[in-house]
C-alpha cells in the first residue's frame, strides 16, 4: 500500500461536477493499492494514520495532537496511479496496482477501519471514478507512507 497524506484545512472531491466527499480541517489521503496488499496492511497504515501527531496543542506545542485529538476529518480518494512507475521509458507501467475488483474490497475496508478507531468524520471519493480534488494544504504538510 502506499498513500499519501496531506494535511489540509479543507478539502473535497467531485465526480461529474457533484461533490462526493468534503472536510473542514484534517487529513486528505490518496491510497494505492498494490498486487498482494493485505487487511492487516491496511489496519496498520490505518492505526498509523490516526496516531500520528501532526496538529499543535493549544498551548502552541508543534506535532502535539493527532486528528483523534483534535477530533479532525478524513477525505480518502483511491489513486491507482499511486502503484505507478517509471523506471523503463516514458509511460508509467501501472502492473503492481491490485485488481479493481481487490482493491476496492480493500479500499473500502480502509475507510470503515478509520470509522472503527474513532475519526470523527470519514469521506472518500468513488472507486474507480475520474475525479477532480481541491484541497488547501496546511503548512504545507504532506507525508508518503508505504507499508
Amino acid at each position: 500500500m502506499r498513500l499519501i497524506l496531506q494535511k489540509v484545512t479543507e478539502a473535497s472531491v467531485s465526480v461529474d461536477g457533484e461533490i462526493v466527499g468534503q472536510i473542514d480541517a484534517g487529513y486528505l489521503l490518496f491510497l494505492g493499492i498494490l498486487h498482494g496488499d493485505t487487511a492487516a496492511q491496511a489496519e496498520l497504515i490505518a492505526e498509523k494514520i490516526v496516531k500520528t501527531r501532526l496538529f499543535d496543542s493549544a498551548d502552541g506545542k508543534i506535532n502535539d495532537q493527532s486528528i483523534l485529538d483534535t477530533g479532525g476529518s478524513i477525505l480518502v480518494v483511491s489513486q491507482f496511479t499511486l502503484a505507478g512507475r517509471l523506471e523503463k521509458g516514458n509511460r508509467p507501467d501501472y502492473s503492481q496496482a491490485e485488481s479493481p475488483d481487490a482493491a476496492k474490497v480493500l479500499y473500502e475496508y480502509f475507510i470503515r477501519k478509520l470509522e472503527q478507531l474513532g475519526v470523527a468524520k470519514v469521506e472518500s471519493g468513488e472507486f474507480g471514478a475520474y475525479m477532480d480534488v481541491t484541497l488547501k494544504n496546511d503548512g504545507p504538510v504532506t507525508l508518503i507512507l508505504e507499508r
